[in-house]
């Protein structure tokens, strides 16, 4: 029985060409009390594999997150087995607003402690017991209340191309490193202010309601489906857009327009920009803003020695990339001295 992926990124590429079928890509999360996650991930994989879905998902006790990529032709397919998932039965769906074939190019299924890392370790602590849900238009409401606080519940490198009018964007990193920042900067106002939090498709934002409810605020709300579904319910209904610019998201597309304005600026020269790429020094690999023009001048490295490194031979540029001293490089989120034009 197949548990694991045999095919490179590269020859999947080449699959997907070949077939020349659209697909979708998709994303969705579940809080729920799984006894055995290994087995329910190994579930997951031989089902998925045979509709040939391809992503990213995370299984843990503590429920599923999942970013993947099926074909058009396989998605009824696809819902009916979520649906004969007791606690997937009917789960909500996130639909990419602009669509890839290539979103992604492996099916990886893994058990993880939590679905989204926290660094908490507080037993009393419920996921389940989460805020208030509301909708686009009550979103809106909620943004031009005096009485409501808004916060971004994502990392700096995704707000800084996109977030709501009005809301607090913190400078973190991780998640994790936002939910003690926000307690505390917002701690006077448990019981007089409205929590309003948001994040890319919802998942982040649910965990840290159901935390900051268990932190003693009374009134929290969270943006249902989050960013994603907000766009969705935008258009289709003709409201009022309250987010500028790009909605970052964790595909090789980086980013999905959701309004005309770039509010971000190129990393390298300043110019306006809201486009994300990565070193092209697979040894650094550091992902960055950088505008066309830069790209062409820097040969889409973020610096003059990664550029050099590019131009040596593969094998050189493999061994480079050995070690522990070269791993904690790698995957860096625009945190980098050699950037001058990052905030």
């Amino acid at each position: 029985m197949q548990l694991y992926n045999t095919l490179s990124a590269k020859e999947r590429e080449r699959l997907i060409e070949e077939a020349g079928k659209e697909r979708l890509t998709i994303s969705f999360y579940k809080y729920a009390h799984i006894g055995n996650p290994g087995i329910f991930r190994n579930h997951l994989f031989v089902h998925w594999d045979q509709l040939d879905v391809l992503g990213r998902i995370y299984v843990a006790k503590e429920g599923i997150n999942a970013q993947l990529s099926v074909p058009a032709d396989n998605f009824m397919d696809f819902k009916a087995h979520l649906d004969s998932i007791t606690f997937l039965k009917d789960v909500r769906l996130n639909i990419a607003i602009e669509q890839d074939n290539k979103s992604f190019l492996k099916l990886k299924v893994k058990v993880r402690k939590k679905i989204v890392a926290d660094g908490l370790d507080d037993n009393t602590f419920d996921v389940i017991n989460k805020g208030i849900h509301v909708d686009a238009a009550q979103f809106n409401e909620l943004i031009a209340d005096p009485e409501s606080i808004v916060v971004d519940m994502r990392n700096h490198y995704e707000s800084e191309i996109g977030h709501f009018e009005k809301a607090i964007t913190p400078d973190v990193d991780t998640f994790r490193d936002s939910l003690d920042i926000i307690e505390e900067q917002l701690a006077e106002h448990k019981e007089d202010k409205k929590l309003v939090m948001y994040c890319t498709g919802g998942i982040r934002c649910e965990k840290a309601s159901a935390y900051y409810k268990h932190k003693g605020f009374k009134n929290v709300y969270q943006l249902e489906g989050g960013i994603i579904e907000y766009t969705r319910q935008v258009r289709n209904k003709g409201l009022e857009n309250k987010f500028k610019g790009k909605n970052f998201v964790f595909d090789h597309r980086r980013g999905e327009r959701i309004s005309e304005e770039v509010i971000a600026q190129c990393h390298q020269c300043g110019k306006p920009c809201d486009t994300h790429v990565n070193c092209a020094n697979e040894a650094c690999h550091l992902l960055f803003i950088q505008c066309d023009e830069c790209a062409k001048k820097m040969n889409h490295c973020c610096s003059k020695q990664c550029m050099e490194i590019v131009t040596l031979p593969f094998e050189q540029q493999k061994k480079l990339r050995k070690g522990k001293h070269a791993s904690n490089k790698i995957f860096k989120k625009g945190r980098s001295g050699v950037l001058k034009f990052k905030n």
